[in-house]
């Protein structure tokens, strides 16, 4: 943080994960910042509140969670805006917060009420979710690792605090709003650029493998509704003349965790090309590669899950991994040779132009499963294979470029969370001197450049 200054003086707090602090800066034990809330609703009908890593204190509505809902609130914990919250089997992954309601939240959260008159509970809460202190509540917690670690609160109330007087706290907690706020602009710009690279790499995609390269060649109805036209030349043929279709291993825990390579499902649905490094290793016969090997060509679709979205979902294998068999939750479909070009199907079979098959055919009972029947009928569009080549190579460059950008936009999030951290950990712990700073700009101008970012992708 090398554009900020520092405090003029420096003392060694005594405590060695702390460090120095600034001169006038104190170091109390929580004990003497915080007391105990144990007040409790009469009536449960207050605010529903819980607590989050990502979130903080929120109304159960808007948390975005399951849990156990119970028949009454009734003797819930009262909590008040100001008081910290902490879910004592969380705190250790940052399940705390200040609450800006006034609610109840569930005895298994700990309440805690500074002095609002000494302190300032939003310095308080940059302060106690950094990782410095994080750390503290995974030290002191008690229990088995990591299951049912557990804050008591005469541990944390033994943590040392360091804090300077309260107009200090309020002068560095309302700087770190205003940078937070800038940084979060600058994330929901480049989340939007993200967004839109992705939508133009699917729109690429649909386009090149239904209409391919020649935008002047003639064209025809494709006869299937979802598909539109397609060049005259094409053919449209269901997959079951294509190739063969094959489960895969369904076996007990036992076989699984060592021997021989083994495509899980996660290996087909995260990737349009099957990785090499595969993740799952399983111990499979010499029939069982066989008859389940992994072969360049072959493109393997995710064949169950709790959802029709997650359905039907394709993985295509460009180079053959020997000795390895795949999962019986994925479907493999071997083309015969000389149908389908291995840089055309990655795409194809990827895009989302099946969707609409998947979900109109599929019955969705406890889970949703793609059965082998439904998978031959999928229509399937055929250019000649030096066709297939053509349009594979060029959506390579293609979205290459788009997947370069995209990892660029990741990569910058990325560090300016890591910068916010850094920034947030050095402004409440005294490492840096804020009380001064006007906000004109972030570092380097990052909001301006995540404007024109997003300007430039949706301009094109």
């Amino acid at each position: 943080m090398s554009e900020y200054k520092t405090y003029p003086t420096y003392i060694d707090s005594k405590i060695q994960w702390l460090g120095e602090i600034p001169e006038h800066w104190k170091v109390l034990n929580g004990q003497f910042i915080f007391r105990v809330i144990n007040e409790r609703s009469k009536t449960g009908n207050e605010l529903l509140l819980s607590v989050s890593e990502k979130k903080g204190v929120t109304p159960r509505s808007e948390a975005n969670v399951t849990m156990f809902m119970a028949e009454s609130y009734k003797g819930y914990k009262l909590c008040k805006k100001g008081d910290l919250v902490i879910n004592s089997l969380w705190a250790w992954s940052n399940g705390l917060g200040f609450s800006e309601y006034l609610g109840i939240v569930s005895t298994a959260y700990s309440v805690y009420r500074p002095d609002h008159e000494q302190y300032d509970y939003k310095f308080l809460n940059y302060l106690l979710k950094t990782q410095r202190y994080v750390g503290q509540y995974q030290i002191v917690s008690k229990g088995i690792w990591i299951s049912r670690l557990q804050l008591s609160d005469w541990s944390f109330l033994r943590i040392p605090i360091a804090f300077p007087q309260k107009s200090e706290q309020t002068a560095i907690a309302n700087f770190l709003d205003r940078k937070t706020s800038e940084i979060a602009c600058f994330i929901a710009l480049k989340e939007k650029t993200i967004a839109l690279l992705k939508e133009r790499k699917t729109t690429i995609i649909n386009k090149f493998v239904t209409k391919g390269l020649d935008e002047t060649v003639q064209m025809k109805d494709s006869g299937i509704e979802w598909l539109g036209k397609i060049p005259t030349n094409w053919e449209v043929k269901r997959l079951r003349y294509l190739g063969k279709c094959q489960n895969g291993v369904s076996n007990g825990a036992d076989y699984f965790g060592s021997g021989y390579p083994f495509v899980n499902y996660g290996d087909a649905y995260k990737n349009r090309v099957l990785p090499n490094d595969v993740s799952g290793l399983a111990k499979a016969t010499k029939r069982d590669r066989e008859l389940y090997s992994v072969k360049c060509g072959d493109v393997f679709f995710t064949r169950t899950s709790e959802t029709i979205e997650e359905i039907g979902f394709a993985s295509t294998c460009v180079k053959t991994i020997d000795d390895a068999s795949f999962s019986g939750f994925l479907i493999r479909f071997r083309p015969m040779k000389n149908c389908l070009d291995t840089s055309f199907s990655k795409y194809y079979f990827r895009s989302n132009l099946h969707r609409p098959y998947f979900t109109k055919e599929m019955n969705l009972v406890i889970r949703a499963s793609l059965s082998q029947d439904l998978l031959k009928g999928l229509p399937v569009i055929l250019p000649s294979l030096s066709e297939q080549k053509l349009i594979g190579d060029y959506l390579d460059q293609q979205i290459a470029k788009l997947d370069l950008s995209i990892a660029q936009a990741e990569k910058e999030i990325s560090l300016i969370k890591e910068y916010q951290q850094n920034l947030i950990s050095e402004a409440v712990t005294g490492k840096i001197d804020v009380r001064d700073e006007i906000i004109v700009d972030m570092p380097l101008n990052l909001a301006a450049e995540g404007e024109v970012a997003y300007k430039a992708i949706t301009q094109r």
